[in-house]
């Protein structure tokens, strides 16, 4: 596979997400480049990135490593999201622009029409398009930029269960455009909250990491070990 050079971090990081590069496991330079059909130096540059984004570790002896996140990393993720969501919608309110809003209309269209006709896949790629489109409409690259890198990690360390109601999801999806497009901020946020709390239920960790099998051991042991408090 060859790729262009700037596009190196994406496609390592799109690997690591896939499980292509598994967790713990080494990034070696020279075995990344013949990989990609790059030099080592963007590789070496994309690692650096990849460092700072959180998906990938330094460890002496062992050089750049696929991070290992913990339960309580990945919860924390998510409970960030829970909070920066619902100020993306609200800045969206005030900020968004005709273009914005058709995209967004247009996405919450598409999406119930396939919510009614079944297919998950659609509708996850559909998902991740609009909740782009909204952290865009924030005209904060910054907080975009931060949206953006959640939801990868997200994506690397959560399995999502398909909604009970697909059609009912892409309703509020309706609900929160509305909000914007009035320029509600108040009534965009409050809607999000809502939506982020309700689909986070349906996040479910992919991997325990060894550190926190070897914490679950530990809490046995003491729990069993522990005299009782009754004598």
């Amino acid at each position: 596979m060859r790729i262009p050079a700037h596009s190196v971090c994406t496609a390592i990081r799109d690997d690591i997400v896939a499980g292509v590069h598994e967790r713990g496991s080494r990034l070696t330079e020279e075995v990344l480049a013949r990989r990609y059909g790059v030099s080592r130096v963007p590789v070496r540059e994309a690692l650096r990135t990849l460092e700072a984004e959180g998906f990938v570790v330094t460890r002496r002896h062992a050089g750049a490593c696929v991070a290992e996140p913990t339960e309580r990393e990945a919860a924390d993720l998510l409970e960030m999201r829970m909070l920066l969501e619902p100020l993306g919608a609200s800045r969206a309110a005030q900020r968004r622009t005709e273009a914005h809003l058709k995209v967004l209309r247009g996405l919450v269209r598409l999406g119930q029409e396939r919510a009614r006709r079944g297919g998950s896949e659609e509708l996850r790629s559909l998902d991740g398009w609009f909740h782009e489109t909204l952290a865009q409409a924030s005209g904060s690259q910054s907080l975009t930029s931060m949206l953006t890198q959640l939801r990868h990690k997200i994506a690397w360390m959560y399995a999502v269960e398909a909604p009970a109601s697909p059609v009912e999801s892409w309703a509020e999806r309706g609900v929160i455009v509305d909000a914007v497009a009035r320029g509600d901020s108040e009534r965009a946020r409050a809607v999000t909250a809502v939506h982020t709390e309700r689909a986070a239920g349906a996040y479910r960790l992919r991997i325990v990491s060894g550190a926190d099998r070897a914490a679950r051991v530990r809490d046995s042991q003491h729990a069993v070990n522990m005299p009782s408090l009754r004598h």
